[in-house]
């Protein structure tokens, strides 16, 4: 996560390296499921260590997120306590919408031209690195 902080800008590749890690350590559940408020009077003793176990994981999932970006954003969803808080706010803030991702690329790769004289291996490679994504256009 270092390599790949999260900068307002590549919020969908900085989301897939986080699932990653989170699946690695077995607390992708905590994106998506809410933040538990209390436990019930007379809750059995697997609820309670069911309750303990999601607050320990939301609060590393937590440190994991904030820690991987960058000092301003930090700031900025430092004061949420719960996961899935935070991941809705910078989805209703960062997220690109896939219908645009797909028109972008399919642009630029049919507007991609041959140079005359240039080999066709090297213009195939360059097809393939538009057709991963924009992060590929050079």
């Amino acid at each position: 996560m270092d390599t790949n902080k999260f900068n307002g800008t590549n919020y969908n590749d900085w989301l897939r390296n986080l699932k990653i890690i989170l699946d690695f350590e077995n607390q992708g559940y905590v994106l998506d499921k809410p933040l538990p408020t209390a436990l019930p009077k007379g809750s059995s003793p697997e609820e309670r260590v069911t309750f303990d176990k999601w607050l320990e994981d939301n609060r590393k999932t937590r440190s994991i997120i904030l820690a991987s970006m960058t000092n301003e954003i930090q700031k900025q969803y430092d004061r949420l306590d719960d996961v899935p808080s935070i991941m809705l706010s910078m989805k209703e803030v960062y997220v690109v919408p896939d219908r645009h991702i797909r028109y972008t690329t399919i642009k630029a790769f049919f507007g991609t031209k041959m140079a005359e004289r240039s080999s066709v291996q090297s213009h195939g490679v360059k097809m393939l690195g538009k057709a991963r994504g924009p992060e590929n256009w050079a």
